[in-house]
């Protein structure tokens, strides 16, 4: 196997192992706000696009985040929504990505992209969802209810998860931190 090729098969599998961390918490989060739940996946997919800064690695891994949402959702015909949702948002945090990464601490930028990023997931969730099925309740109070609450959940995860990631990165990458030896 050449070396291009193993590259992308380590990068696949470490966007692999990332959205199945996001399921893991897309699945153990309670639902509440007439079948709505703070959606922690994306808080994953934002690292994958943080960490990876490629177009068609953010897509994919939108596109696969939207698979895994709609296979779980808990909101009355969110599939669909789901997959809108996560495909616009890979795409606009990673323009976000591009336009503020060189500009500021990594950690900033991470902060911004929970907030923002949340954002925009959740507006574009309930739009799609009340352009396409109806939302049990008005856009206004799922607004407030769920999605500014997961923007401050993902914005402080965020804060938490990509400093961890990029470390864990570095050691399995092999720049393992140095071992006091006695």
């Amino acid at each position: 196997m050449r070396g291009e090729e193993k590259m992308k098969i380590k990068e696949m599998a470490q966007i692999s192992l990332l959205l199945a961390i996001g399921f893991i918490l897309h699945l153990i989060t309670p639902g509440y706000g007439a079948g709505m739940k703070p959606d922690l996946l994306i808080a994953m997919l934002f690292v994958i696009i943080l960490l990876k800064r490629d177009f068609k690695a953010s897509l994919l891994a939108g596109g696969v985040a939207g698979i895994i949402a709609a296979l779980t959702t808990t909101f009355p015909a969110g599939q669909i929504p789901n997959l809108i949702d996560k495909l616009t948002t890979s795409l606009v945090v990673f323009l976000l990505v591009k336009l503020l990464a060189d500009r500021m601490p990594n950690i900033v930028t991470a902060g911004i992209i929970g907030a923002l990023g949340t954002l925009v997931s959740g507006t574009v969730f309930l739009l799609s969802a009340l352009a396409l099925v109806g939302i049990p309740a008005p856009f206004e109070v799922l607004f407030v209810t769920v999605v500014i609450p997961a923007a401050v959940a993902n914005t402080i995860g965020l804060i938490v998860l990509y400093p961890l990631v990029v470390f864990s990165k570095k050691v399995v990458d092999g720049s393992r931190p140095q071992q006091v030896t006695k």
